[in-house]
């Protein structure tokens, strides 16, 4: 179990990384608003890097925890992954994606961010192959790969225009990208 400080630093930091940045939060602002001291700090992570990178491994499994809820919650196929990236686009806290967010923030295209960020997207990719798989369709490895394409424009778009249409309008063509390639017809009982 973490101790109260170390989680008070780690949802402190994801929600502040999350809404003002990863390098526009200096430890000072982070300590202010958890009330944890520094000496505390110090015990928990050698530094902020340390710290930036616990943030991004917690996010990345609240984040697959809450897509795979939401996306059973709308009827577990496919598609539903556009409607989960709407009804998050929709709410008020909305910031874009916080892997996307780290990596244009980050200096190293080989350092540690990276690494993560790269990681949760082929953990998306997965899912969605996965999903497209259980849907029947042959090709589903190209079709993941062509949806998290679709996701990632979606969501950066949806930063941009603020709200649920760029996933709405993704969902459209993932459809068609879908029925361009149907998948096999399958033998009645």
């Amino acid at each position: 179990m973490p101790t109260d400080a170390r989680e008070r630093l780690l949802q402190g930091a994801e929600e502040l990384f999350y809404t003002e940045g990863i390098r526009a939060v200096g430890v000072e602002r982070l300590l202010a608003v958890t009330g944890v001291g520094r000496a505390s700090f110090y015990r928990h992570f050698a530094g902020k890097d340390e710290l930036v990178h616990a943030v991004l491994k917690r996010r990345d499994a609240h984040w697959h925890a809450w897509l795979e809820e939401t996306v059973a919650a709308h009827g577990g196929g496919p598609l539903a992954v556009f409607d989960a990236l709407a009804e998050s686009a929709e709410s008020e806290n909305f910031r874009g994606c916080a892997f996307i967010n780290a990596m244009a923030e980050a200096s190293d295209p080989y350092g540690e961010i990276f690494r993560l960020a790269n990681e949760h997207k082929g953990k998306v990719k997965d899912l969605l192959d996965r999903l497209i798989e259980e849907a029947g369709y042959p090709d589903h490895r190209a079709l993941a790969e062509q949806f998290i394409l679709l996701m990632d424009g979606a969501t950066v778009t949806a930063m941009r225009e603020r709200g649920g249409a760029a996933a709405r309008q993704a969902r459209a063509i993932a459809e068609r990208l879908l029925a361009s390639s149907a998948p096999p017809a399958r033998l009645s009982a």
